[in-house]
């Protein structure tokens, strides 16, 4: 396929009928794209900044006049590692991605599941990829379509072969392995050049002549040939344990064309043996995949053997460094510029950090905000119904026994002095999350998500849930509300603000009971932070609590109730267990 010319620059038609004509397929090129190739990052240019293309990031290092290295990679995550670690050009190997999918390096991996892989580790990743494709998958045909799908995917380059298809890895029974035609080879390679609508698209020729057992003449004739036939580089392979078979060709060969290497067998070689020899690139080929093999049979042989993670969890990669590999600080990012907001608040804080002494045993490994709840601690339920409401930054101060409470859903603060303090010292912890509309509830709490969503929607300040539905507590002593009216039917449509709350066992002259749910917009975040700071002076800061909190609020500022009859259960015994098993059925 011809490269269509858009000139001159200032001709706006005709940019715009390049731009139409890409959308439909057709490659096309316009001085605008000189610039941009030419530029050594990123650049300004109509629209967002673009980077310079992967293809001549690729061409550049083949053409280097300084020795350069590419790495393997075999997923996206492996891709990312390598650019992470300065790699300037990653190696999609066909051998580590068939291993990574289960699968012989025997084209046992359909040309098009391997395209599949390599496109996530180029969208991994800034580098250009140079994919090991095999002999081609096929005739010059198929070497068509595959160049075509590899610029669609964002591939630089492709890496083929000269054995005849479906190959063998080229250490498996090297001599035992026939090498394709010459002449047909070199049609394969001009159709793959054919083919590329990006002049800077690369085809690597590779050499298996002195694999499979045939003289260095015979290498010389096809890399000549080869590179006749338009290959942008030459890879000269060799399964000796010393460079003598690179040595002697490059001797032959001089500098007639960049030449790639691959010296997984004679590994101990110094690389400034290989720029003495004028090599352009050297690709390490495979240590990725077999790097992390080791590590996986190690870990998994210690997890059956023990039946425990102890002994691995501080050798493997914390689930943060997974996270950040993922991306998942950006997708926060975008969440925030993105997403429509369905409530003014978007920070969460869930207070864990005590025991539950009083369920005894069942907390005895494990605080109460971890205890299951149909399957589900009631902690994770927490935070899949904020989650579902929109807020998206919880953050979850613990206490006892915190390494037990973990998840890729909030951020952790720790209270290391939950044995000597309340529940208002861990809010004080935590006051950095009081940056704009909050929720604050506790984790021994479950709510059904209407109570959730009514304590956002509500329009004041400052506002707290009360079930009205009180009943005789008996011993148990509870957080009970006086309110500027009681609970009636009409109560949506009625402004009601809290007096007090009282922590009693008795009911008599109370409107409710504060269901542990807190709620503020922005000002009212800025009056909680405000207050807690001013509190934090009190010699005796670390023996209050919320309630305490809410009451120096409510003298100087009107606090809204949002009023409910049931709906949530606080589980501070066993029978509350009981409860909440019905809560979820």
């Amino acid at each position: 396929m011809k490269t269509l010319e858009i000139s001159p620059v200032a001709n706006l038609p005709q940019l715009v009928t390049s731009v139409l004509l890409r959308r439909e397929g057709w490659p096309t090129r316009t001085p605008l794209d000189d610039v941009w190739a030419a530029a050594p990052g990123p650049v300004a240019a109509p629209g967002p900044a673009r980077r310079r293309r992967k293809t001549t990031q690729l061409r550049g290092l083949l053409q280097s006049s300084t020795l350069e290295f590419i790495m393997e990679a075999h997923n996206g995550l492996s891709a990312r590692i390598a650019e992470e670690a300065g790699f300037k050009g990653v190696w999609a190997s066909g051998l580590s991605i068939s291993a990574a999918l289960g699968v012989r390096d025997n084209n046992e991996a359909s040309w098009s599941q391997v395209v599949d892989v390599a496109e996530f580790m180029s969208d991994a990743t800034t580098v250009p990829i140079l994919l090991d494709g095999d002999t081609g998958y096929g005739n010059f045909n198929n070497m068509r379509r595959l160049v075509r799908k590899l610029e669609q995917r964002g591939i630089a380059g492709v890496c083929i072969e000269d054995k005849v298809f479906p190959k063998a890895n080229s250490f498996i029974d090297g001599e035992a392995q026939p090498l394709a035609d010459m002449d047909e080879f070199c049609g394969k390679i001009k159709a793959g050049k054919d083919a590329q609508g990006d002049d800077d698209f690369c085809v690597v020729a590779r050499v298996e002549a002195l694999i499979a057992g045939w003289s260095l003449g015979e290498a010389l004739r096809r890399a000549e040939a080869y590179r006749l036939a338009g290959a942008d580089a030459i890879l000269m392979h060799s399964k000796k344990a010393t460079p003598a078979d690179i040595d002697a060709f490059m001797a032959e060969w001089g500098n007639r064309h960049p030449i790639v290497i691959v010296p997984t067998k004679y590994y101990s070689t110094p690389a400034d043996h290989f720029r003495k020899l004028g090599i352009s690139m050297v690709i390490w080929a495979n240590h990725q995949m077999r790097s992390a093999i080791t590590a996986m049979q190690k870990t998994v042989r210690t997890i059956y053997t023990e039946q425990s993670l102890v002994s691995v969890e501080d050798q493997v990669a914390p689930l943060k460094e997974v996270f950040r590999l993922q991306g998942d600080g950006e997708l926060q990012e975008a969440e925030d510029r993105y997403l429509p907001r369905k409530s003014a608040h978007t920070q969460g804080i869930i207070l864990a950090a005590s025991r539950g002494s009083e369920l005894g045993e069942l907390t005895a490994d494990k605080p109460k905000a971890m205890i299951e709840v149909g399957g589900k601690p009631v902690l994770t339920r927490l935070v899949d119904d904020l989650n579902a409401l929109g807020i998206r930054h919880i953050a979850v101060v613990r206490g006892y026994k915190k390494e037990t409470i973990q998840g890729s859903n909030f951020t952790v603060i720790d209270n290391d002095a939950y044995e000597t303090t309340r529940d208002l010292y861990s809010l004080y912890l935590s006051r950095h999350q009081l940056n704009g509309g909050s929720i604050v509830a506790y984790g021994d709490t479950l709510f059904r998500k209407y109570l959730l969503s009514e304590s956002l929607s509500t329009p004041g300040d400052i506002t707290i849930t009360v079930d009205a539905a009180i009943a005789s507590s008996g011993w148990r002593s509870r957080d009970l509300v006086r309110c500027s009216k009681p609970y009636t039917n009409d109560f949506f449509n009625a402004e009601v603000q809290l007096k007090s709350i009282v922590t009693t066992c008795e009911t008599a002259g109370f409107h409710g009971e504060w269901a542990g749910l807190l709620s503020v917009n922005a000002k009212g975040a800025k009056l909680v932070a405000a207050q807690l700071e001013k509190m934090a002076d009190r010699a005796d800061f670390k023996q209050l609590s919320l309630v305490d909190l809410i009451n120096e609020l409510a003298a100087s500022h009107p606090i809204s109730v949002v009023y409910t009859r049931g709906g949530w259960i606080d589980i501070d015994e066993a029978k509350d267990l009981e409860k909440a098993g019905g809560f979820y059925a």
